[in-house]
């Protein structure tokens, strides 16, 4: 019985090796999934210009060249902001923008 054995751990043995004695696979990096067709890699992020006016730091955002909110921090206080939730150009002043609802709007065509 013991004769059987050591012969099955010997087969097992040498069947095992070559298993171990082999090298790992060389793994190559994945490529980059290119961007959809017609989506253009660049992202929407708006132009943020920074200005003083006096003793108040002024913030207008801008996407597309339109003015569509204005961040103004005054020295001591609380900042203000002056959005223009329609997009016709008339700018209303929220001092929080957190408990007013504003749904997210986006331009689908322009003509």
């Amino acid at each position: 019985m013991s004769m059987r054995l050591f012969t099955l751990f010997a087969v097992l043995s040498l069947a095992s090796l070559p298993v171990v004695a082999a090298e790992p696979p060389k793994l190559q990096p994945v490529p980059d999934i290119p961007p959809p067709p017609g989506m253009s890699d660049v992202a929407q992020a708006p132009d943020i210009t920074i200005t003083q006016k006096g003793e108040d730091k002024v913030e207008e955002y801008r996407m597309h060249g339109r003015l569509y909110m204005i961040k103004v921090t005054p020295p001591h206080g609380k900042s203000y902001y002056l959005v223009d939730p329609k997009g016709n150009g008339q700018l209303v002043r929220y001092d929080d923008l957190s408990p007013n609802l504003m749904v997210p709007m986006w331009v689908l065509f322009e003509f």
